[in-house]
Protein backbone atom coordinates (compact mmCIF):
# COMPACT_ATOMS: atom_id res chain seq x y z
CA UNK A 1 0.00 0.00 0.00
CA UNK A 2 1.38 3.36 -1.09
CA UNK A 3 0.29 6.42 0.91
CA UNK A 4 1.06 10.03 0.02
CA UNK A 5 0.74 12.60 2.80
CA UNK A 6 0.29 16.14 1.50
CA UNK A 7 0.92 19.21 3.65
CA UNK A 8 2.16 22.73 2.94
CA UNK A 9 5.34 22.14 4.97
CA UNK A 10 7.04 19.18 6.59
CA UNK A 11 8.12 20.26 10.08
CA UNK A 12 7.26 23.97 10.47
CA UNK A 13 3.99 24.51 12.35
CA UNK A 14 1.65 22.33 14.35
CA UNK A 15 -0.18 20.70 11.44
CA UNK A 16 3.11 19.98 9.69
CA UNK A 17 4.63 18.33 12.74
CA UNK A 18 1.49 16.22 13.23
CA UNK A 19 1.41 15.16 9.57
CA UNK A 20 5.13 14.33 9.63
CA UNK A 21 4.68 12.25 12.78
CA UNK A 22 1.97 10.22 11.06
CA UNK A 23 4.24 9.77 8.03
CA UNK A 24 7.08 8.46 10.20
CA UNK A 25 4.68 6.24 12.16
CA UNK A 26 3.46 4.64 8.94
CA UNK A 27 7.03 3.96 7.84
CA UNK A 28 7.69 2.16 11.13
CA UNK A 29 4.70 -0.06 10.31
CA UNK A 30 6.30 -0.88 6.92
CA UNK A 31 3.81 1.19 4.94
CA UNK A 32 5.22 2.77 1.75
CA UNK A 33 4.59 6.36 2.83
CA UNK A 34 5.85 9.53 1.17
CA UNK A 35 5.24 13.16 2.05
CA UNK A 36 4.75 15.95 -0.50
CA UNK A 37 5.21 19.54 0.66
CA UNK A 38 5.47 23.02 -0.76
CA UNK A 39 8.11 24.13 1.75
CA UNK A 40 10.68 21.56 2.89
CA UNK A 41 12.84 22.29 5.95
CA UNK A 42 14.06 18.80 6.84
CA UNK A 43 16.65 16.70 5.01
CA UNK A 44 14.39 13.64 5.07
CA UNK A 45 14.66 11.80 1.74
CA UNK A 46 11.12 10.44 2.16
CA UNK A 47 9.78 13.99 1.91
CA UNK A 48 9.42 15.38 -1.62
CA UNK A 49 8.90 19.01 -2.52
CA UNK A 50 6.72 20.54 -5.19
CA UNK A 51 9.58 22.81 -6.26
CA UNK A 52 12.38 21.22 -8.30
CA UNK A 53 13.68 24.37 -10.02
CA UNK A 54 14.88 27.74 -8.73
CA UNK A 55 11.93 29.42 -10.39
CA UNK A 56 9.46 27.08 -8.64
CA UNK A 57 11.19 27.61 -5.30
CA UNK A 58 10.96 31.36 -5.76
CA UNK A 59 7.29 31.16 -6.72
CA UNK A 60 6.53 28.97 -3.71
CA UNK A 61 7.91 31.65 -1.41
CA UNK A 62 5.55 34.16 -3.03
CA UNK A 63 2.49 31.92 -2.99
CA UNK A 64 1.27 32.81 0.54
CA UNK A 65 1.45 36.51 -0.27
CA UNK A 66 -0.25 36.12 -3.66
CA UNK A 67 -3.01 33.92 -2.24
CA UNK A 68 -3.78 36.53 0.44
CA UNK A 69 -4.36 39.38 -2.04
CA UNK A 70 -8.22 39.14 -2.03
CA UNK A 71 -8.23 39.23 1.79
CA UNK A 72 -6.33 42.51 1.97
CA UNK A 73 -9.30 44.45 0.65
CA UNK A 74 -11.05 43.81 3.99
CA UNK A 75 -9.50 46.45 6.23
CA UNK A 76 -11.55 45.49 9.31
CA UNK A 77 -10.53 41.83 9.29
CA UNK A 78 -9.28 40.11 12.43
CA UNK A 79 -5.66 39.06 12.77
CA UNK A 80 -6.37 35.40 12.09
CA UNK A 81 -5.53 33.30 9.05
CA UNK A 82 -7.98 33.43 6.13
CA UNK A 83 -7.24 31.44 2.95
CA UNK A 84 -8.96 31.97 -0.43
CA UNK A 85 -6.89 29.20 -2.09
CA UNK A 86 -7.50 30.75 -5.49
CA UNK A 87 -3.95 30.86 -6.87
CA UNK A 88 -3.41 28.41 -9.71
CA UNK A 89 -0.34 27.97 -11.92
CA UNK A 90 0.74 25.00 -9.86
CA UNK A 91 1.40 21.42 -10.84
CA UNK A 92 0.91 19.93 -7.38
CA UNK A 93 -1.90 17.65 -8.54
CA UNK A 94 0.18 16.55 -11.52
CA UNK A 95 2.96 15.59 -9.10
CA UNK A 96 0.48 13.72 -6.90
CA UNK A 97 -0.85 11.73 -9.84
CA UNK A 98 2.68 11.07 -11.12
CA UNK A 99 3.68 9.58 -7.74
CA UNK A 100 0.62 7.37 -8.23
CA UNK A 101 -0.23 6.50 -4.61
CA UNK A 102 -3.09 4.26 -3.52
CA UNK A 103 -4.26 6.83 -0.99
CA UNK A 104 -3.77 10.61 -0.91
CA UNK A 105 -3.91 11.89 2.67
CA UNK A 106 -4.38 15.66 2.75
CA UNK A 107 -3.56 17.73 5.82
CA UNK A 108 -3.01 21.54 5.88
CA UNK A 109 -2.84 22.57 2.20
CA UNK A 110 -3.03 26.37 2.28
CA UNK A 111 -0.56 29.25 1.71
CA UNK A 112 -1.35 29.04 -2.00
CA UNK A 113 -0.31 25.38 -2.31
CA UNK A 114 -3.45 24.00 -3.96
CA UNK A 115 -6.33 25.78 -5.67
CA UNK A 116 -9.66 24.49 -4.35
CA UNK A 117 -10.94 23.43 -7.77
CA UNK A 118 -7.81 21.38 -8.50
CA UNK A 119 -8.67 18.85 -5.79
CA UNK A 120 -11.12 17.17 -8.18
CA UNK A 121 -8.20 16.04 -10.35
CA UNK A 122 -6.81 13.65 -7.72
CA UNK A 123 -7.35 10.18 -9.19
CA UNK A 124 -7.36 8.01 -6.06
CA UNK A 125 -9.29 7.95 -2.75
CA UNK A 126 -8.70 11.04 -0.63
CA UNK A 127 -8.42 11.15 3.16
CA UNK A 128 -8.41 14.65 4.62
CA UNK A 129 -7.31 15.30 8.21
CA UNK A 130 -8.81 18.56 9.45
CA UNK A 131 -6.39 20.58 11.58
CA UNK A 132 -8.72 23.57 11.81
CA UNK A 133 -12.04 24.85 10.43
CA UNK A 134 -10.92 25.84 6.92
CA UNK A 135 -12.22 22.86 4.92
CA UNK A 136 -15.85 23.53 5.84
CA UNK A 137 -15.88 27.36 6.05
CA UNK A 138 -15.76 30.21 3.59
CA UNK A 139 -12.06 30.72 4.21
CA UNK A 140 -11.45 31.19 7.94
CA UNK A 141 -9.27 28.72 9.84
CA UNK A 142 -10.53 29.79 13.27
CA UNK A 143 -14.26 30.31 13.39
CA UNK A 144 -14.52 31.18 17.09
CA UNK A 145 -18.22 31.76 17.87
CA UNK A 146 -19.41 31.96 14.23
CA UNK A 147 -21.64 29.14 12.93
CA UNK A 148 -22.42 30.49 9.47
CA UNK A 149 -20.61 27.46 8.02
CA UNK A 150 -23.83 25.56 8.81
CA UNK A 151 -25.54 27.69 6.15
CA UNK A 152 -23.49 29.38 3.42
CA UNK A 153 -21.16 31.89 5.11
CA UNK A 154 -21.28 35.56 4.05
CA UNK A 155 -21.10 38.77 6.11
CA UNK A 156 -18.01 37.17 7.59
CA UNK A 157 -17.04 38.38 11.09
CA UNK A 158 -13.43 37.29 10.53
CA UNK A 159 -13.29 39.57 7.49
CA UNK A 160 -15.14 42.34 9.33
CA UNK A 161 -17.66 42.20 6.48
CA UNK A 162 -21.35 43.18 6.52
CA UNK A 163 -22.07 42.10 2.94
CA UNK A 164 -23.69 38.72 2.38
CA UNK A 165 -22.06 38.17 -1.01
CA UNK A 166 -18.54 38.77 0.26
CA UNK A 167 -15.33 36.80 -0.23
CA UNK A 168 -16.37 34.14 2.28
CA UNK A 169 -19.61 33.44 0.38
CA UNK A 170 -17.73 33.16 -2.92
CA UNK A 171 -15.15 30.76 -1.45
CA UNK A 172 -17.96 28.74 0.14
CA UNK A 173 -19.67 28.34 -3.25
CA UNK A 174 -16.38 27.31 -4.89
CA UNK A 175 -15.93 24.60 -2.26
CA UNK A 176 -19.53 23.51 -2.63
CA UNK A 177 -19.08 22.94 -6.37
CA UNK A 178 -15.73 21.20 -5.88
CA UNK A 179 -16.69 18.89 -3.01
CA UNK A 180 -19.85 17.79 -4.82
CA UNK A 181 -17.57 16.20 -7.43
CA UNK A 182 -15.32 14.42 -4.89
CA UNK A 183 -17.17 11.16 -4.36
CA UNK A 184 -14.36 9.23 -2.69
CA UNK A 185 -13.27 11.59 0.08
CA UNK A 186 -13.14 10.66 3.77
CA UNK A 187 -12.89 13.33 6.45
CA UNK A 188 -10.78 12.74 9.57
CA UNK A 189 -11.78 14.88 12.52
CA UNK A 190 -8.64 14.89 14.64
CA UNK A 191 -10.68 15.80 17.73
CA UNK A 192 -14.21 14.74 18.59
CA UNK A 193 -15.17 18.44 18.60
CA UNK A 194 -13.89 19.17 15.08
CA UNK A 195 -15.37 15.93 13.82
CA UNK A 196 -18.81 17.05 15.01
CA UNK A 197 -18.34 20.54 13.52
CA UNK A 198 -17.52 19.02 10.14
CA UNK A 199 -20.41 16.53 10.27
CA UNK A 200 -22.79 19.43 10.93
CA UNK A 201 -21.41 21.64 8.17
CA UNK A 202 -23.14 22.32 4.88
CA UNK A 203 -20.02 21.57 2.85
CA UNK A 204 -18.94 18.24 4.35
CA UNK A 205 -21.99 16.76 6.07
CA UNK A 206 -22.52 14.24 3.26
CA UNK A 207 -18.96 12.90 3.40
CA UNK A 208 -17.78 9.87 5.34
CA UNK A 209 -16.35 10.96 8.72
CA UNK A 210 -14.10 9.29 11.25
CA UNK A 211 -12.57 10.59 14.47
CA UNK A 212 -8.88 9.66 14.61
CA UNK A 213 -6.17 11.62 16.45
CA UNK A 214 -2.63 12.62 15.61
CA UNK A 215 0.06 10.19 16.82
CA UNK A 216 2.99 10.90 19.12
CA UNK A 217 6.12 8.86 19.77
CA UNK A 218 5.86 8.20 23.50
CA UNK A 219 9.33 6.63 23.56
CA UNK A 220 10.66 10.06 22.61
CA UNK A 221 8.16 12.21 24.49
CA UNK A 222 8.53 10.83 27.98
CA UNK A 223 9.42 12.20 31.43
CA UNK A 224 13.02 13.32 31.88
CA UNK A 225 14.79 14.03 35.18
CA UNK A 226 13.33 17.32 36.49
CA UNK A 227 16.46 18.69 38.19
CA UNK A 228 18.69 17.87 35.23
CA UNK A 229 16.15 19.47 32.91
CA UNK A 230 16.23 22.64 34.96
CA UNK A 231 20.01 22.64 34.87
CA UNK A 232 19.96 22.36 31.09
CA UNK A 233 17.65 25.38 30.82
CA UNK A 234 19.29 27.30 33.65
CA UNK A 235 16.00 27.43 35.51
CA UNK A 236 15.73 27.64 39.32
CA UNK A 237 15.36 24.40 41.25
CA UNK A 238 13.55 25.97 44.20
CA UNK A 239 10.64 27.56 42.32
CA UNK A 240 7.35 26.32 40.91
CA UNK A 241 7.52 26.80 37.14
CA UNK A 242 4.51 27.61 34.95
CA UNK A 243 5.02 27.03 31.20
CA UNK A 244 3.27 28.60 28.22
CA UNK A 245 4.19 28.05 24.59
CA UNK A 246 2.96 27.91 21.01
CA UNK A 247 4.01 29.07 17.58
CA UNK A 248 4.08 32.88 17.80
CA UNK A 249 2.98 32.43 21.40
CA UNK A 250 2.99 36.10 22.44
CA UNK A 251 1.59 37.57 19.19
CA UNK A 252 -1.05 35.07 17.98
CA UNK A 253 -4.31 36.38 19.47
CA UNK A 254 -5.86 32.90 19.41
CA UNK A 255 -3.21 31.48 21.74
CA UNK A 256 -4.54 33.45 24.71
CA UNK A 257 -1.45 35.29 25.96
CA UNK A 258 -3.62 38.24 27.02
CA UNK A 259 -6.07 35.99 28.85
CA UNK A 260 -3.19 34.17 30.50
CA UNK A 261 -1.75 37.48 31.65
CA UNK A 262 -5.00 38.33 33.40
CA UNK A 263 -4.90 34.95 35.12
CA UNK A 264 -1.27 35.18 36.20
CA UNK A 265 -1.86 38.55 37.84
CA UNK A 266 -4.27 36.78 40.19
CA UNK A 267 -1.77 34.19 41.41
CA UNK A 268 -0.90 34.81 45.04
CA UNK A 269 2.21 32.66 45.43
CA UNK A 270 5.66 34.28 45.65
CA UNK A 271 7.31 30.99 44.75
CA UNK A 272 6.40 30.99 41.04
CA UNK A 273 8.35 31.79 37.89
CA UNK A 274 6.90 31.91 34.38
CA UNK A 275 8.48 30.29 31.30
CA UNK A 276 7.54 31.08 27.68
CA UNK A 277 8.64 29.37 24.45
CA UNK A 278 7.61 29.91 20.84
CA UNK A 279 7.81 33.68 21.00
CA UNK A 280 10.04 36.52 22.10
CA UNK A 281 9.29 39.05 24.80
CA UNK A 282 6.66 41.47 23.43
CA UNK A 283 7.38 45.19 23.14
CA UNK A 284 4.69 45.98 25.69
CA UNK A 285 5.83 43.29 28.09
CA UNK A 286 3.51 42.45 30.92
CA UNK A 287 4.92 42.33 34.42
CA UNK A 288 3.21 39.45 36.16
CA UNK A 289 4.71 40.06 39.57
CA UNK A 290 7.29 37.30 39.21
CA UNK A 291 10.27 36.55 36.98
CA UNK A 292 9.57 35.51 33.39
CA UNK A 293 11.95 33.50 31.18
CA UNK A 294 11.46 34.02 27.43
CA UNK A 295 13.18 31.13 25.62
CA UNK A 296 12.31 32.04 22.02
CA UNK A 297 11.57 29.49 19.31
CA UNK A 298 12.38 25.81 19.81
CA UNK A 299 13.04 23.59 16.81
CA UNK A 300 13.79 20.10 18.08
CA UNK A 301 12.05 17.41 20.08
CA UNK A 302 14.76 17.00 22.73
CA UNK A 303 14.52 20.67 23.72
CA UNK A 304 10.78 20.33 24.12
CA UNK A 305 11.02 17.09 26.12
CA UNK A 306 13.49 18.59 28.60
CA UNK A 307 11.48 21.80 28.90
CA UNK A 308 8.16 20.04 29.56
CA UNK A 309 9.98 17.90 32.13
CA UNK A 310 11.52 20.93 33.81
CA UNK A 311 8.24 22.65 34.71
CA UNK A 312 5.40 21.88 37.10
CA UNK A 313 2.42 22.80 34.94
CA UNK A 314 1.70 23.67 31.31
CA UNK A 315 -0.97 26.28 30.57
CA UNK A 316 -2.77 26.32 27.20
CA UNK A 317 -5.20 29.29 27.32
CA UNK A 318 -6.09 29.20 23.59
CA UNK A 319 -9.48 30.57 22.57
CA UNK A 320 -9.82 27.67 20.12
CA UNK A 321 -7.84 24.44 19.79
CA UNK A 322 -8.39 21.32 17.72
CA UNK A 323 -5.99 18.67 19.03
CA UNK A 324 -3.11 20.62 20.50
CA UNK A 325 0.40 19.21 19.97
CA UNK A 326 1.52 21.14 23.04
CA UNK A 327 -1.07 19.50 25.29
CA UNK A 328 -0.26 16.05 23.93
CA UNK A 329 3.49 16.56 24.28
CA UNK A 330 3.29 17.94 27.81
CA UNK A 331 1.04 15.15 29.06
CA UNK A 332 3.29 12.55 27.42
CA UNK A 333 6.16 13.99 29.45
CA UNK A 334 4.10 13.62 32.62
CA UNK A 335 3.38 17.34 33.06
CA UNK A 336 -0.27 18.23 33.83
CA UNK A 337 -2.01 20.80 31.62
CA UNK A 338 -4.46 23.58 32.44
CA UNK A 339 -6.59 24.99 29.61
CA UNK A 340 -10.02 26.31 28.78
CA UNK A 341 -12.69 23.70 28.11
CA UNK A 342 -12.89 24.48 24.39
CA UNK A 343 -12.48 22.56 21.14
CA UNK A 344 -10.67 19.26 21.46
CA UNK A 345 -8.96 19.99 24.78
CA UNK A 346 -11.21 17.59 26.66
CA UNK A 347 -10.01 14.72 24.43
CA UNK A 348 -6.72 14.90 26.32
CA UNK A 349 -7.24 16.92 29.49
CA UNK A 350 -9.44 14.92 31.86
CA UNK A 351 -10.65 17.40 34.45
CA UNK A 352 -8.82 16.97 37.75
CA UNK A 353 -7.27 13.73 36.50
CA UNK A 354 -4.65 14.77 33.93
CA UNK A 355 -5.02 18.50 34.44
CA UNK A 356 -7.71 21.13 34.79
CA UNK A 357 -10.38 22.34 32.33
CA UNK A 358 -11.28 25.93 33.13
CA UNK A 359 -14.57 27.57 32.21
CA UNK A 360 -14.06 29.17 28.78
CA UNK A 361 -12.31 32.51 28.93
CA UNK A 362 -12.76 32.99 32.70
CA UNK A 363 -9.34 34.12 33.87
CA UNK A 364 -10.22 33.49 37.51
CA UNK A 365 -10.99 29.83 36.84
CA UNK A 366 -7.76 29.53 34.83
CA UNK A 367 -5.97 30.82 37.94
CA UNK A 368 -7.87 28.28 40.03
CA UNK A 369 -6.65 25.53 37.71
CA UNK A 370 -3.01 26.57 37.92
CA UNK A 371 -3.17 26.75 41.71
CA UNK A 372 -5.05 23.44 41.92
CA UNK A 373 -2.26 21.66 40.03
CA UNK A 374 0.63 23.38 41.81
CA UNK A 375 -0.81 22.74 45.28
CA UNK A 376 -2.23 19.29 44.63
CA UNK A 377 -1.30 16.81 47.39
CA UNK A 378 -1.55 14.01 44.82
CA UNK A 379 0.63 15.79 42.24
CA UNK A 380 2.70 12.67 41.42
CA UNK A 381 -0.49 10.71 40.66
CA UNK A 382 -1.65 13.56 38.42
CA UNK A 383 1.62 13.33 36.47
CA UNK A 384 1.29 9.57 36.15
CA UNK A 385 -2.30 9.90 34.89
CA UNK A 386 -1.16 12.42 32.30
CA UNK A 387 1.46 10.09 30.91
CA UNK A 388 -0.84 7.05 30.91
CA UNK A 389 -3.57 8.93 29.03
CA UNK A 390 -1.29 9.66 26.08
CA UNK A 391 0.41 6.26 25.99
CA UNK A 392 -2.91 4.40 25.92
CA UNK A 393 -4.71 6.57 23.37
CA UNK A 394 -2.26 8.58 21.25
CA UNK A 395 0.91 6.49 21.01
CA UNK A 396 2.22 6.37 17.44
CA UNK A 397 1.96 2.58 17.12
CA UNK A 398 -1.64 2.54 18.38
CA UNK A 399 -2.73 5.41 16.11
CA UNK A 400 -0.81 4.31 13.01
CA UNK A 401 -2.56 0.93 13.05
CA UNK A 402 -5.94 2.67 13.08
CA UNK A 403 -5.00 4.75 10.04
CA UNK A 404 -3.75 1.67 8.22
CA UNK A 405 -7.07 -0.02 8.93
CA UNK A 406 -8.89 3.03 7.51
CA UNK A 407 -6.76 2.98 4.32
CA UNK A 408 -7.38 -0.74 3.80
CA UNK A 409 -11.12 -0.33 4.25
CA UNK A 410 -11.20 2.46 1.66
CA UNK A 411 -9.23 0.41 -0.85
CA UNK A 412 -11.52 -2.58 -0.34
CA UNK A 413 -14.73 -0.59 -0.90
Amino acid sequence: MKVLIVNTSDVQGGAARAAYRLHKSLLVQNIDSKMLVQSKSSDDFTVETTSSTKMQKGLNKLRPMIDSIPVRFYKERTKTVFSPSWFGFGDVIDKINKINPDIVHLHWINDGMIKIEDLTRIKVPVVWSLHDNWAFTGGCHIKWECEKYKESCGACPRLGSTKENDLSRKIFKRKERTFSQMYNMTIVGLSSWLNECSKNSTLLKDKRHINLPNPINTDLYRPFHKERSRELWNLPKNKQLVLFGAKDATSNINKGFIELGESLHQLESNNIEFVVFGGTEPKDSQHFGFKTHYLGYLHDDISLVTLYSAVDVMVVPSLQENLSNVIMESLACGTPVVGFNVGGNSDMIEHKKTGYLAKPFESTDLTNGIEWVLNNPDYDELCQNAREKIVSTFDSIVVAKKYIELYKNLLND
